[in-house]
């Protein structure tokens, strides 16, 4: 008698304890404050990142890497404005130098769809809707204007509207917001040249192949006190729409990081670390005539 009850009872506890099981299992449950959109301050937490490589970071750019965005093609020299600003972003999330590690990925691969191999990439790429389909964006480290580069002995150089463009032979390198400055708002007459490097573009230019090439404005003034001495800054573009094109770092759609390389961005604007460095390695790129 006594052993049936006994077995009774552990029945009965067996089933309380499934029941409360099920009960817990089903009841709403707190969530991780350490979420997959990395917002939490936790997961932002200095120098432990979810990175590629643990304990470094892996920042990409194309190869070769143009003045003055990077000097002597070395991105890891910390000199030109996207290497200061990649270091710059580094440093605010907690990697030093040394532990900053670079890779080589072509322009239009770092924002095509797919995963990444790094963690960030700096390379020029202006932030677009249609780019945020395929990867994410860091908010903007710097305003961007397009700008009209041509020979001085050349018909191109006496431009003084977008009109004066229009029948004009323009290229620019293919994926660019150079590019589409050129469909979008120039609209040709005649076919744009879209070349898969910038240098190749500056070839056509300097060969006779197109009139004129378009590049983002402080690329135009290095192009022209350096490179192709005998060409001229016909004038630049006016940003279209409210809000001024920017160039941001890409990330893997999705990552975790997002949130904490923005928040780096946005505490070196605020701190103006960026305006700081912009000063040093783009105070050239302040002026140009306007096409209207």
């Amino acid at each position: 008698m006594h052993l049936a009850q006994r077995a009774l009872r552990r029945a009965a506890s067996a089933t309380t304890v499934a029941l409360l099981a099920v009960a817990v299992g089903c009841a709403p449950q707190p969530e991780d404050k350490a979420t997959a959109s990395g917002t939490s301050a936790e997961s932002c937490a200095k120098g432990t990142l979810h990175t590629k490589t643990s304990g470094k970071l892996t920042i990409a750019t194309d190869e070769p890497a143009y003045e003055p965005w990077f000097k002597d093609d070395k991105p890891a020299s910390g000199k030109g404005f996207e290497s200061a600003v990649a270091y710059a972003v580094a440093k605010q999330l907690g990697y030093a130098k040394g532990n900053v590690v670079w890779q080589s990925v072509p322009f239009n691969k770092a924002f095509a769809p797919g995963e990444k191999t790094f963690d960030f990439d700096i390379n020029q790429v202006s932030i677009s809707t249609e780019r945020k389909k395929a990867v994410d964006f860091s908010s903007g480290y710097y305003d961007v204007r397009q700008a009209v580069i041509a020979l001085k002995s050349s018909k191109a150089a006496k431009a003084k509207s977008v009109a004066d463009l229009k029948g004009l032979k323009l290229g620019a390198q293919v994926g660019t917001t150079s590019l589409d400055y050129i469909n979008d708002v120039v609209k040709p007459t005649r076919e744009p040249a879209a070349y898969a490097k910038n240098d190749q573009a500056k070839s056509a230019l300097k060969n006779g192949q197109v009139d004129a090439i378009v590049v983002d404005l402080p690329t135009a003034f290095y192009i022209t006190a350096a490179e192709v001495t005998d060409a001229k800054i016909v004038g630049q573009f006016e940003n279209q729409g409210g809000t001024p094109e920017q160039f941001g770092l890409v990330l893997d759609k999705g990552s975790a990081l997002t949130s904490c390389v923005t928040s780096a961005v946005d505490a070196l604007r605020k701190d103006g670390t960026l305006a700081k460095i912009e000063k040093q390695w783009l105070s050239e790129a302040v002026d140009a005539p306007v096409l209207k």
